[in-house]
């Protein structure tokens, strides 16, 4: 992964902060994600701070990096996290679950349209704006409401992390792979 005026993380980092462990020696799969959130967050902010002041390539690589950790994150989610949800909390998670499966669409969408696009089309910057501000909704939601009931749960946050962080760097190797061939 390129490394950017020192905010990207390289690809060991990514994979040594997919490895961190609590004091326990096991992943928490909330702790995981939410650092995931904060990572997309600050990447989203240096978008908006640079967005005027970069050349096209240089908005195309950010916006494809904002892009692919959506993409891992919400996959992840999908596959792993959000079934480990559904089976912990039962019907009490089950509009909150809905409603991120229906949040996890609209944001693939726009990941879509932006892939499509370049950054002179008319839409473009307001197009990675809007999905900035679906993630952070959708962030709330899950940091405010969805993890505190997982906590209170009977819900495997470690193993379900261990699953997460190996998913992830399946996921990271693929991508890796498709940009290479």
């Amino acid at each position: 992964m390129a490394t950017r005026k020192g905010t990207q993380r390289t690809q060991n980092e990514d994979t040594d902060r997919d490895d961190d462990v609590d004091a326990s020696g096991e992943n928490d799969a909330l702790d995981m994600l939410m650092e995931d959130h904060e990572q997309v967050s600050e990447m989203f902010e240096e978008y908006e701070s640079v967005k005027d002041d970069e050349d096209e390539g240089d908005k195309v690589e950010r916006v494809q990096e904002i892009c692919l950790e959506l993409t891992i994150h919400a996959t992840i989610e999908e596959e792993i996290f959000y079934p480990a949800a559904r089976q912990a909390l039962g019907d009490d998670g089950k509009d909150l679950l809905d409603e991120a499966e229906v949040e996890h669409a609209s944001v693939k969408d726009l990941i879509v349209q932006l892939s499509e696009a370049q950054p002179g089309d008319e839409l473009y910057d307001a197009k990675v704006k809007v999905l900035g501000e679906y993630v952070k909704h959708h962030v709330a939601e899950e940091e405010g409401e969805l993890f505190p009931k997982l906590r209170d749960a009977d819900f495997d946050s470690e193993g379900i992390g261990q699953q997460l962080a190996q998913r992830k760097e399946e996921l990271r190797e693929e991508f890796e792979q498709q940009l290479t061939s």
